[in-house]
């Protein structure tokens, strides 16, 4: 993709700015708020990256969402990519100003998939085995796969954990698929 590097671009350029001032992680807040709304809502998508949408109405429609909810910085994004008519990457930049915002501070995208979704205790737990395992802090992202049966998959980075009900099955069947024991009938 060619507009990625763009948005990697940008989102270094908001990242600086927001360190000078002190602001990076309201800065991270406001992108997180804006990836998930354009995420969550496909036609503010499709209008952001429509070419027959005016960019002034599309500014125009961000000012109204965002007024009062993002900072100044973010809002100076949101000018910047208008003058350059760049909006349809504004739901890039805001992902990639979270990935290089957590890679400033080590903090660790952490995957955990359940046979249902985790309770508030429990993600205390898990966050502090993230701790201890990696020595870095960690996001918690949770999938619900029904097919583990119970249990839970662990994956920080490139290291997973798999102590779901259904790994342990299937070593089971190994083991007795290579055993020695011999049926009787």
């Amino acid at each position: 993709m060619r507009n990625t590097r763009a948005a990697l671009r940008y989102a270094k350029a908001i990242l600086n700015l927001a360190k000078d001032s002190g602001k990076e992680s309201d800065v991270n807040n406001d992108m997180i708020l804006v990836a998930s709304t354009i995420a969550e809502n496909s036609d503010l998508d499709v209008m952001l990256k429509s070419p027959v949408i005016k960019a002034e109405d599309k500014k125009n429609v961000l000012k109204a969402l965002f007024e009062g909810k993002v900072t100044n910085i973010s809002t100076g994004l949101f000018l910047l990519l208008e003058e350059n008519k760049r909006l349809s990457l504004l739901e890039s930049v805001a992902k990639q100003y979270t990935i290089i915002f957590d890679h400033l501070k080590s903090i660790d995208i952490a995957k955990v998939t359940t046979a249902v979704p985790l309770t508030a205790e429990i993600e205390k737990q898990v966050m502090a085995k993230i701790v201890e395992i990696t020595g870095n802090k960690a996001s918690l992202e949770n999938i619900v796969n029904p097919d583990i049966l119970g249990g839970f998959i662990l994956r920080v980075g490139d290291v997973q954990y798999d102590a779901s009900i259904s790994n342990y099955l299937n070593e089971l069947r190994k083991e007795f698929d290579h055993s020695d024991f011999i049926p009787k009938i």
